[in-house]
């Protein structure tokens, strides 16, 4: 197992702050997301499949927040 590189404790921090509230993505602002996005993409999981797919649903849920906090808001709110 490799290093535990800087990013990857900011991508654990970040997964935290959405894994430890009702409200998910709520709490956190696009800048966040926004990182939390590239951290995640980054992130190889290939040699696993469960994990690869979780990723790929984050990453879904991360868009939709982002879109809905850009896009969004003005439209349906």
């Amino acid at each position: 197992m490799g290093e535990i590189t800087d990013e990857d404790r900011e991508r654990v921090k970040l997964l935290q702050l959405i894994t430890n509230s009702k409200n998910e993505f709520k709490n956190l602002s696009l800048k966040q997301l926004s990182r939390l996005q590239e951290l995640v993409e980054k992130k190889d999981y290939s040699h696993d499949k469960k994990a690869h797919k979780s990723k790929v649903k984050l990453l879904r849920k991360i868009n939709v927040q982002i879109y809905e906090l850009t896009e969004g808001r003005g439209i349906w709110g």
